[in-house]
């Protein structure tokens, strides 16, 4: 017999999964994302993501799979890509992501203008 009850959705990321997955995801950032001929296969990139998930598990509200740690790395980009664009006054070409930079790490002329 089928559960009727209605599904319930998942915790929030809490601040220290999030920090394990942006420490696991910069640390193998080359194999997950890199273009060209000596790109990582799909079965390799799945190892990492699961590797990136056993890491994220033990800190985590409740259990992870890898398409929510997938997703959540992507709202993480998206986000830091509205903030940095916003800071720069212009949505034109990126640097590199400031995932990890606190405000006195950023350069003198993004600091000023919040």
């Amino acid at each position: 017999m089928a559960d009727d009850s209605p599904k319930r959705r998942k915790a929030n990321f809490n601040e220290a999964e999030t920090e394990v997955l942006i420490e696991q995801v910069l640390k193998h950032e080359q194999l997950l994302f890199a273009a060209g001929p000596g790109r990582a296969s799909p079965g390799q990139k799945r190892k990492v993501w699961e590797l990136i998930r056993h890491k994220v598990n033990p800190v985590a509200a409740c259990p992870r799979d890898v398409e929510d740690l997938k997703k959540r790395w992507r709202d993480l980009k998206r986000r830091d890509r509205n903030k940095l664009c916003r800071l720069s006054r212009g949505c034109g070409r990126q640097g590199p992501l400031g995932l990890l930079l606190t405000p006195a790490e950023l350069p003198p002329t993004r600091r000023h203008r919040a």
